[in-house]
């Protein structure tokens, strides 16, 4: 596990970088709408998402350095979707990683505008990216995609309509899980897959089991993690009548199906003969993780 957390390290010094020099160039007006975005493009965290495009591109012969662009993409998508998850109209969260959230900052209606403008940020720089050749077109479109309102968003809206419904259930507990969570993970594997010609239909299987994975870490952690460790208010699931796992299945059984899905992920690694050695303990980081 040392040289896990020593590459995923490595992946977000390099992925800091790249954020580093493009908050460090950017220069809108007012100057308050370029603070809250680098405000919350800076706010720390795991860059889980960047590091599986950079670990894929190198496990399947590509170049992480030279697609330094579409993690930025991604990681702008990332971000202004968590923007917009704390807004009071969605999860009415006060604090993101351990900071104010960015409505709690900047004001509601800013924040707002911080979100949209990263959302257009990353459509840029896809676009832009997308003329080097048909590989990187088609990697792009698929993170714009992912992001939409056949992905991520379909997702989010779910969540949001099943809020203390009594008739939902796994399948639609399966719905919010791949797209909300689901998507924005599978994407950088998918970019990886296509832009290398390598396993894409295998990234798409990982990828999906990998996000409800992560989602029901999310939710049981929501039920036995941490506040100060987690960087953000727990119990709200429960409080707002969350569809999750735990309220469709139980603590106990809850944690018993994400070994389940843990075992799953690894299973889906097995075939594939390149070096997935990150892959394969990501897998086990995210289900033992505390934040």
């Amino acid at each position: 596990m040392k040289d896990f957390l020593s590459r995923l390290d490595g992946y977000a010094e390099q992925f800091e970088r790249i954020l580093g020099k493009y908050c460090a160039e950017m220069d809108y007006r007012p100057s308050v709408l370029a603070e809250s975005m680098r405000y919350s493009l800076q706010g720390g965290g795991k860059r889980l998402r960047p590091a599986l495009f950079f670990s894929a591109l190198e496990a399947f012969g590509g170049s992480p350095e030279s697609e330094g662009m579409l993690a930025l993409a991604l990681e702008c998508i990332h971000t202004y979707s968590l923007i917009h998850d704390d807004l009071p109209a969605m999860d009415n969260d006060d604090f993101r990683r351990g900071r104010p959230s960015n409505h709690k900052k900047f004001g509601e209606a800013n924040a707002i505008l911080a979100g949209d403008a990263l959302l257009n940020e990353a459509c840029s720089i896809a676009l832009s990216e997308s003329g080097k050749d048909e590989n990187h077109r088609l990697a792009a479109k698929w993170l714009i995609d992912a992001a939409g309102a056949a992905g991520m968003i379909a997702g989010q809206s779910a969540d949001i309509l099943y809020e203390h419904s009594a008739e939902a259930g796994e399948s639609e507990l399966h719905f919010i899980y791949d797209n909300k969570t689901g998507k924005l993970i599978t994407a950088p594997l998918v970019m990886a897959a296509i832009l290398t010609g390598k396993h894409f239909a295998e990234m798409c299987a990982f990828g999906t089991e990998l996000g409800r994975l992560f989602q029901m870490t999310d939710d049981i952690l929501d039920v036995k993690g941490e506040s100060k460790e987690l960087g953000k208010t727990i119990g709200k699931d429960s409080a707002e009548d969350k569809l999750t796992c735990v309220k469709v299945y139980g603590l106990k059984s809850a944690e018993v199906r994400a070994d389940l899905s843990a075992e799953r992920c690894e299973a889906l690694l097995e075939g594939i003969p390149e070096d997935v050695s990150f892959l394969q303990q990501l897998v086990r980081y995210v289900r033992t993780r505390t934040y």
